[in-house]
């Protein structure tokens, strides 16, 4: 390694701060985080200080009800989750490149967990000779969902460089915890006096408030100091939470609204005729275990 190299090494901070960071990033909590990482609270304290330390900077706001990224924190943010993406998938292909009983799929956060995951549990239960590793990150597209066997990308299907087939409509409508005192709304208009859980999607392509609104013809416009997340999942816990009325996607609350967590707040719902659906390469053949997975998951859907 050439002296460049290694004055570059000593300016980059830890990679365990980097991946806590991303963690309470996504998360929303020090707690949050320090279980999904098995981890400490105080652990994941000690990382996120270190790291500002390191970059002279406050990534969160630190208030009573909570954290919430800065400034500052959103934009490191912005571009270090494509890198720790990068890095990751990287990882996965070097320790399965040479085992061709294993495929790789990329989706968001909120895709993984709310709608993958049960589905490659059951996968697995049926076919344990294939292991499927799942990638998540919100800083997917058309190229990095080419770089996995597979991905699930939000759209209208037409993409390039890649062959799809769609899983399941968007269909979006409000939700809020079940236990939270809000009279159902005769009309979308009467849902601007709720308190709505804002959803700042400015970084990535995803619905909020003022879309949803725009599409029944209902002028909007975010309330000065409105709770607001960045992340669809952080928004739909802070409604599991009882923080108020949230946007709720279809593939994320049915399960919750079927076990009585979550209600559907009016009975009003936008399906905007787009879709997730499941893409590959179209330049590279699927393996026979990706074929095995591609039909599984078509059939069980």
């Amino acid at each position: 390694m050439n002296t460049h190299n290694l004055r570059l090494l000593n300016t980059l901070p830890p990679l365990e701060t980097l991946v806590c960071f991303e963690a309470v990033a996504r998360c929303g909590s020090f707690t949050r985080a320090a279980r999904e990482l098995s981890i400490t609270q105080s652990a994941v304290s000690k990382q996120i200080k270190a790291l500002e330390e390191a970059l002279h900077r406050a990534l969160f706001d630190r208030h009573a009800r909570g954290i919430q990224l800065s400034a500052a924190g959103a934009s490191f943010l912005e571009e270090l989750e494509p890198l720790l993406y990068r890095l990751q998938r990287a990882v996965v292909k070097a320790q399965y490149e040479q085992d061709g009983q294993a495929l790789s799929i990329a989706c968001t956060q909120a895709v993984a967990h709310f709608w993958l995951f049960p589905r490659v549990v059951r996968f697995n239960q049926q076919y344990p000779e294939i292991t499927v590793s799942v990638i998540s990150s919100n800083a997917i597209n058309e190229r990095s969902c080419s770089e996995s066997d597979f991905g699930i990308l939000y759209g209208d299907g037409d993409w390039p460089t890649l062959d799809s087939t769609p899983l399941f409509p968007e269909i979006v409508y409000p939700v809020s915890s079940a236990d939270l005192p809000v009279a159902s709304p005769m009309s979308p208009a009467d849902l601007v006096a709720l308190p709505l859980i804002q959803l700042d999607s400015r970084q990535w392509d995803c619905l909020d408030w003022q879309d949803w609104f725009n599409h029944f013809d209902v002028d909007y416009h975010i309330p000065r100091n409105a709770i607001t997340f960045n992340q669809v999942t952080l928004a739909f816990n802070a409604a599991l939470e009882g923080l108020g009325v949230s946007l709720g996607w279809e593939f994320m609350a049915r399960k919750a609204i079927e076990s009585g967590r979550l209600k559907k707040v009016g009975e009003f719902a936008y399906e905007t005729g787009r879709s997730d659906h499941l893409v590959h390469a179209k330049y590279r053949p699927l393996t026979a275990p990706a074929c095995t997975f591609r039909d599984w998951l078509i059939l069980t859907i």
